[in-house]
């Protein structure tokens, strides 16, 4: 070996994994899918309760920052949403990215909408500024090089 490293075996084990059952760690729920050219492959998508504690976060960043001047904003708001979709853009993982970027787009809505003692925004004026500011979009950063393969043992 390269760097003289070796394997913690209280932190390595072998789970049972099937095709029909998909298994959950604390990030990501694996599951068994078939490319595009027939190969067999591990999907990994953001889990359920991953998500909605993120979501929580991004709530609570929202209330503190909401008064923020706009371009600020924007720009904290985009390097949150850089890094989010570099951990999570998995292969695979698209629609989970997806239902994060719309669900944050609404919160964000909303707490936009509490800056004052009267609406700030309607979601058309909204839309604008999010055109004009730029909200990053969500994509996936994964190479296909790097996706998990199969080994069979």
């Amino acid at each position: 070996m390269k760097f003289n490293l070796e394997v913690a075996e209280e932190k390595t084990n072998i789970i049972s994994f099937t095709r029909f059952r998909k298994h959950e760690n604390t990030y990501f729920e694996f599951r068994w899918g078939v490319s595009h050219k027939g190969k067999d492959l591990i999907y990994r998508s953001t889990s359920q309760k991953k998500l909605k504690k993120t979501l929580t976060n991004f709530k609570e960043w929202c209330k503190e920052h909401r008064n923020k001047r706009l371009r600020i904003l924007f720009e904290q708001l985009n390097t949150k949403l850089r890094g989010y979709y570099n951990y999570y853009g998995l292969i695979g993982n698209y629609k989970r990215l997806q239902q994060f970027y719309e669900t944050a787009k609404r919160i964000l809505y909303k707490w936009l909408n509490r800056r004052s003692q009267r609406r700030s925004f309607n979601w058309t004026e909204f839309q604008k500024k999010l055109d004009y500011y730029g909200m990053l979009r969500p994509r996936i950063t994964e190479a296909v090089n790097n996706q998990l393969k199969l080994e069979f043992i």
